[in-house]
């Protein structure tokens, strides 16, 4: 009954963004104009920028790219772990209520997803640590 009920809502969240959505049609050919050109081309040049910085920072370009690509997966890790805990807990709760093998599943989720957030959290700091040290 549960499942049906989430599947339900789910349908209607659905149908509610697909509502509120299509009617606003933007067309991108009316949108984009000088200033937002140069406003994105400004953000894709502040990011080699970064990049370069890291290179110039670390000494290496492999360096470099090494710590910006980790200091990505840092920032984009947290989003992912917000939606993996969530489908965790549905698992656990939601789908656990009948069947103790999902419960048992979406606790072993939660800690898988929790361990790699604390992973690509960290590894960025001990990936400068090893790095510097390794220098000195």
């Amino acid at each position: 009954m549960k499942k049906n009920l989430l599947l339900i809502a789910v349908f209607i969240v659905i149908f509610i963004i697909i509502i509120n959505v299509c009617p606003n049609k933007i067309y991108a050919a009316e949108v984009i104009d000088e200033n937002t050109e140069s406003q994105l081309i400004k953000i894709k040049e502040s990011q080699a920028e970064t990049l370069e910085e890291y290179q110039e920072k670390y000494g290496s370009d492999s360096y470099g790219l090494t710590v910006y690509i980790l200091h990505l997966v840092q920032v984009y890790s947290i989003p992912f772990c917000f939606l993996g805990i969530v489908i965790s807990i549905i698992y656990k709760v939601i789908l656990g209520v009948r069947h103790l093998e999902s419960a048992e599943k979406g606790l072993g989720m939660i800690i898988a997803i929790v361990t790699i957030t604390i992973i690509c959290q960290v590894l960025p700091l001990v990936f400068a640590v090893v790095v510097k040290l390794g220098k000195e």
